[in-house]
């Protein structure tokens, strides 16, 4: 039986179910619940600023270049809305994060975990070692095509926190 709300990120099929792209078309397919790849830039322009902004199907998304890889994922943080876009990047424990400019929250860019450091309380002495939130910030599809980048939206079927602040009233970019 089908659910009446039906999200963007929804799909019929196994998550890891792979359908051709369609660099063309940025229409959904109502029938597998995924929405088409949408040209957001081009290549060269991302490497000069490490960083950009788009709206691919009403979702606002950031893209980063970092270290000759590209990330995206939605725009404000999982914790309170932040604007991700305006966060530096850093490594902790060997992984890129972005850090929220609101509250510091780290994310992972490839994967959109929030990692934190936890010390064992009974252990005074003990060292704070990092750890896992785990995927809090819904990360999405970069791909380059004869120089233009595209953005898929992720098709996993899990709820992730930075759904709430993805779209509605805490938009970021203005059109």
């Amino acid at each position: 039986m089908k659910s009446v709300l039906e999200l963007p990120w929804e799909t019929t099929g196994s998550p890891d179910s792979s359908a051709s792209m369609d660099h063309k078309s940025s229409l959904q397919n109502p029938e597998k619940k995924e929405y088409a790849s949408v040209c957001v830039g081009r290549e060269d322009e991302i490497k000069k600023r490490n960083r950009m902004t788009a709206v691919v199907h009403g979702r606002e998304v950031v893209i980063f270049y970092h270290q000759g890889q590209y990330h995206a994922m939605d725009i404000r943080c999982y914790h309170s809305g932040g604007p991700l876009h305006l966060g530096e990047i850093e490594d902790f424990n060997g992984q890129s994060c972005i850090v929220c400019p609101w509250h510091k929250f780290k994310i992972t860019l490839a994967t959109g975990e929030g990692l934190y450091q936890a010390k064992n309380p009974r252990d005074p002495s003990a060292k704070p070692t990092w750890c896992s939130k785990g995927i809090k910030q819904r990360t999405h599809t970069v791909t380059v095509d004869n120089g233009n980048l595209y953005v898929t939206l992720s098709k996993e079927p899990f709820k992730c926190d930075s759904d709430f602040y993805a779209t509605g009233d805490f938009k970021v970019i203005q059109s």
